[in-house]
């Protein structure tokens, strides 16, 4: 479930930076391709501001990792809550942003919270994926499908049906957040952050459980002990 939360999460933000503001905030590979282009014609200026999302996903992503290194885990220790939660801090700030804001304010912030993401979450289930675009996840799933039709490898007929469905998510999402970013402006970025509350919730709560779990057993295995002696 937190993963198509996460899809359709990534798959909104893309849109509603590119309704805003014509930019993309999530995979950078467009945003590279128009500094190509628009430098290529001297449009250096209009290149420039295209720099601007590629340089804060670049931050984004340092962010996460420094909280990753072990030095910092062991203090901080519940670094995912914690990127989830930059990320609906972030994204509720956007929403509360007057439309006249400028748009590398608000990409800006779009692209940090992709960036977190982005670096945060790599794994559906047990199968390498990105919740902010198709490509990957296209080519995994097709490269499962051929493991389960040539193959006969029931395991990968499951990745890929799972990997389809955060492509039919992340596309849905995408189609939303256009439709929503066009009537409500910046504020439609409180959708996201709203999704985002409920992954968080729900992280929370199965981490509180498989915990809970992880202790009974433990407290078991110490009276089977207990009882040896």
């Amino acid at each position: 479930m937190e993963g198509l939360l996460l899809a359709a999460v990534g798959g909104f933000m893309d849109a509603f930076t590119y309704v805003r503001f014509g930019v993309f905030a999530n995979i950078q590979t467009g945003n590279i391709v128009l500094i190509g282009v628009k430098a290529s014609n001297g449009r250096w200026e209009a290149a420039a501001l295209h720099l601007i999302p590629v340089a804060a996903f670049i931050a984004g992503v340092v962010a996460v990792e420094l909280l990753g290194r072990p030095r910092i885990y062991r203090k901080v220790r519940r670094p995912i809550r914690i990127a989830l939660a930059i990320e609906i801090v972030g994204l509720a700030v956007v929403a509360t942003l007057p439309d006249s804001t400028p748009g590398p304010v608000i990409t800006i912030i779009v692209s940090l919270v992709a960036a977190i993401q982005f670096t945060a979450f790599r794994t559906l289930v047990d199968t390498p994926y990105t919740t902010l675009a198709a490509s990957g996840n296209l080519r995994t799933m097709a490269s499962a499908m051929h493991r389960r039709f040539l193959d006969h490898d029931v395991a990968a007929g499951r990745q890929a049906s799972r990997l389809a469905t955060v492509v039919l998510v992340f596309t849905i999402a995408a189609a939303l957040g256009a439709l929503i970013t066009k009537h409500a402006g910046n504020t439609a970025a409180a959708v996201p952050a709203a999704m985002l509350v409920i992954t968080l919730t729900i992280f929370v709560t199965e981490t509180g459980r498989l915990e809970r779990a992880a202790a009974s057993d433990a407290a078991g295995d110490a009276a089977n002990e207990a009882g040896k002696l």
